[in-house]
């Protein structure tokens, strides 16, 4: 299992959502966040039913892989989780993080499905709605690599970053062992990048941000924490 999140925690991680990205150059544009010194590869993926919403499949991981290196981080908002699992990796994902409120753990299981993705060679993360508590994950809090609070309701972009999560992710900080990432994903700018990293978050989503950037690499240093004075 070979994960940027595996590494040590040091400096902050930046995963530019490619949602937000052109996609008449998606190629061009995973190649051009990699050579600005993107950590991962956000993937958001959306079946139409958890979220009211629908995005890409296992070819589009596929073709990211062809046009970078970066680990891809591939972001379930689906009914079914365990149904798209190896598929995902199949294609190249080196990291699945699914919802606990997804309808279709209630059938399978998340501490299972946490199982299988390991059992097939990626990192598994869990992801909590803005309204749903801590308390929400249970035993699956210490079976997990990584921990993604929704900074936004799940399923659009460009929505306006919720601070009130600040607080969900000062009470995971404390929980996680050094050895969990704590990422946020939603509203995800300059200023909300260091509330967020101040509060305890070392994985940072951002969409419009990156890539609606005009220089893309400063853009993600100082998502990173080289803030202006």
């Amino acid at each position: 299992m070979n994960s940027v999140f595996l590494r040590p925690p040091h400096l902050p991680l930046v995963a530019p959502s490619i949602l937000a990205a052109d996609f008449g150059r998606l190629a061009e544009e995973a190649a051009d966040i990699e050579r600005a010194g993107a950590d991962l590869l956000h993937v958001d993926v959306m079946d139409g039913h958890f979220v009211p919403n629908l995005t890409m499949g296992p070819d589009v991981v596929l073709a990211l892989a062809r046009a970078c290196h970066l680990m891809q981080d591939v972001h379930l908002m689906v009914t079914d989780p365990q149904d798209f699992v190896k598929p995902f990796i199949e294609a190249g994902a080196g990291h699945i993080t699914f919802h606990i409120e997804a309808p279709g753990l209630t059938r399978f299981g998340a501490v299972d499905l946490i199982k299988r993705i390991h059992d097939l060679g990626a990192t598994a993360g869990i992801s909590l709605n803005p309204e749903t508590p801590p308390e929400a994950l249970g035993a699956v809090l210490n079976q997990v690599d990584l921990v993604l609070v929704m900074s936004v309701h799940p399923g659009f972009t460009g929505q306006s970053f919720m601070p009130e999560v600040l607080n969900k992710v000062r009470t995971l900080r404390n929980e996680l062992e050094p050895r969990q990432r704590l990422s946020i994903d939603g509203g995800i700018g300059i200023r909300t990048a260091h509330d967020a990293l101040e509060a305890g978050a070392d994985v940072l989503v951002a969409g419009a941000a990156v890539f609606r950037a005009s220089q893309r690499a400063s853009t993600i240093q100082l998502l990173r924490g080289d803030y202006p004075r």
